[in-house]
């Protein structure tokens, strides 16, 4: 990972802990607090739409959704990806060398992929996103939703899904389809965050606390630690 995303995760990271914890809430979550925050991260555009979209997501179609995220255009998207140093360490570590199949749910453009393709060469990799990347990942590429996984039961040895259930409304079936395509182990990142409505993000799923996303993943042998604002969580099936 690079210096620079690196830099803008930890700023992502800080400027929601004191946003989140240090504003009352009667002003953190209010319209007129929020707003600017909006403009500057959505660079003016589709403001009224992204500040509308925990009221609007539970009515959208799949195609609506999809279409939503295709359309915006924030600042987080311009960085090489969500995931900071400690939890991109976490994640290479925990994965076993050799010929293993790892479908990265939720890829996004590709940057773990490569990562995890750096350090090992011998990995089979496939991801999975709403969106096309814009430039080749290595292995291979599927165009789909995490809450319907276009991929047979026990599919892939390792299941890796980062910054992408906080996106998820129906967060029990994306879990139950990373788990159904995984044989030995599924990881998890999350952001550590308060729930609020105007949130710069797009989050509907919301992991305050370490037994929400545990419960919320139901596997009885795993651990999760916060790691520089966000959890990981690591999971035998």
């Amino acid at each position: 990972m690079s210096n620079a995303s690196e830099m803008n995760r930890s700023s992502t990271n800080a400027i929601r802990f004191c946003i989140d914890e240090l504003i009352p809430p009667i002003i953190r979550d209010s319209k007129w607090f929020m707003f600017p925050f909006y403009w500057f991260a959505y660079r003016g555009k589709l403001v009224k739409e992204a500040m509308e979209f925990k009221s609007r997501i539970a009515t959208m179609t799949p195609q609506e959704y999809a279409h939503f995220y295709e359309s915006i255009d924030t600042i987080s998207r311009n960085r090489e990806s969500d995931l900071n140093a400690r939890c991109l360490e976490a994640i290479l570590g925990a994965l076993p060398g050799g010929r293993v199949s790892i479908l990265d749910a939720g890829c996004g453009n590709g940057f773990l992929l490569r990562a995890i393709g750096e350090r090992y060469p011998k990995a089979v990799l496939y991801g999975l996103d709403l969106k096309a990347p814009e430039t080749p990942i290595p292995g291979e590429f599927t165009r789909g939703s995490v809450d319907a996984i276009p991929f047979p039961d026990k599919a892939f040895d390792v299941v890796i899904c980062t910054h992408t259930l906080e996106h998820c409304l129906h967060l029990e079936r994306a879990v139950r389809e990373l788990t159904r395509v995984g044989r030995s182990e599924l990881i998890i990142v999350v952001p550590k965050q308060r729930p609020y409505y105007y949130t710069v993000d797009e989050h509907v799923q919301f992991f305050f606390y370490r037994e929400q996303l545990t419960a919320a993943v139901g596997l009885p042998r795993h651990e999760c630690g916060a790691f520089g604002g966000d959890w990981f969580f690591r999971g035998w099936l």
